[in-house]
């Protein structure tokens, strides 16, 4: 049998296979940030998946800098999250939410001129696509004060919240790719001298607050962390990183959390964003198998064969699939048919319209 097609039990959930959506930034929310009736019916169209986590979704205002991403922090907002776990549960699947603050990564341009907000004032390297114009560089950030992280730390509890009252089955905390989390992890944008920054301990200590207040919040069996230990995007990086994620798990595992999301591709599988020759998935995957709760899911560029090796050789106990979703709505059901895979239209990733979105055909109705 593959073991793709096991169940699993994750958390609060027993998941009726272990190919798993990955968080997928689409930018069909409204400009305020509003989920709408396509992207309920983008997610029902996949809810086959045996965990749908739902893309990047922002726990303030202040936290969104990516045009049409979804958000967590209004009725509205809520209310769009509401229909889109009513169309996936009414298809029998199950759905995370991803909740983010992008930190230094919003631009002033979303904010009416605000300075963004990081760990330190460390500038990162790069532009995004801004209400004011395309692809505005990044801005210096100031530097969040204590009492300032501890409202950051409830934004994510009141997200986390709204997100289980409108019917989602859990959240996934985005503590990767260069974020605010992340970047209060690394040391080359964590700068600090407080009880935030420094030693290791330090620098995970907001990641570590954010998810034991979710926790608290929510359950911990409701609540994953996605990591990415060798990302070097927007220039975010760790000139100890293999010592700094070691000790992450080794923080996160006494929590009991539902699942740790691994994002990190193989050495010669590098897709452009992971430029490490190294390789620390095997030492993660081998604390997390270790103690018998919190689950491993691995991401970063696994085909069929090598999802089910990876299960087989303990690297993880199910694996997130991300652009093969994006063309083929009834990914499970082609794995288990041998079906070719459509191949996606790159040019409508970031759109706002059905093309490229919800037009992808399934093999079977």
């Amino acid at each position: 049998m593959n073991l793709l097609f096991k169940p699993l039990r994750i958390g609060a959930l027993e998941l009726a296979n272990r190919v798993i959506m990955a968080p997928l930034t689409r930018g069909r929310a409204t400009d305020d940030g509003v989920p709408t009736e396509r992207m309920a019916e983008y997610y029902a169209q996949r809810a086959s998946a045996g965990l749908i986590i739902a893309e990047a979704t922002a726990v303030s205002a202040e936290g969104r800098g990516w045009m049409n991403s979804p958000g967590l922090f209004n009725q509205k907002q809520q209310q769009g999250w509401e229909k889109i776990a009513e169309r996936v549960h009414s298809k029998k699947g199950r759905i995370f939410v991803q909740l983010w603050h992008m930190g230094a990564a919003v631009h002033p341009d979303f904010n009416d001129g605000d300075q963004p907000v990081s760990s330190s004032a460390v500038t990162l390297k790069g532009a995004l696509k801004t209400p004011e114009g395309r692809d505005r560089q990044f801005v210096e950030p100031r530097a969040l004060t204590t009492d300032e992280i501890d409202a950051r730390v409830q934004q994510f509890v009141t997200a986390a919240r709204r997100a289980v009252d409108a019917g989602i089955d859990g959240v996934e905390l985005h503590a990767a790719n260069g974020f605010l989390i992340d970047q209060f992890t690394r040391d080359s944008s964590n700068q600090r001298v407080d009880a935030y920054g420094g030693s290791i301990d330090n620098r995970l200590r907001f990641m570590l607050e954010v998810v034991s207040a979710v926790s608290a919040e929510v359950g911990a069996d409701r609540v994953g962390v996605r990591l990415s230990p060798t990302n070097s995007v927007w220039g975010i990086a760790d000139s100890q990183y293999e010592q700094t994620f070691v000790r992450a798990v080794e923080r996160l595992l006494p929590l009991q959390l539902a699942y740790i999301h691994l994002l990190e591709n193989k050495p010669g599988g590098d897709d452009g964003i992971h430029t490490s020759i190294d390789y620390l998935t095997p030492k993660l995957a081998a604390l997390i198998g270790a103690q018998a709760v919190t689950k491993l899911i691995v991401n970063g560029g696994y085909n069929q064969d090598s999802a089910h090796q990876t299960i087989v050789g303990k690297q993880g106990d199910a694996v997130a699939f991300g652009m093969p979703f994006i063309a083929n709505p009834d990914l499970v059901e082609r794995f288990k048919t041998g079906a070719v895979l459509a191949e996606p239209d790159t040019s409508t990733f970031y759109t706002n319209d059905a093309q490229g979105y919800t037009d992808y055909g399934a093999l079977v109705n």
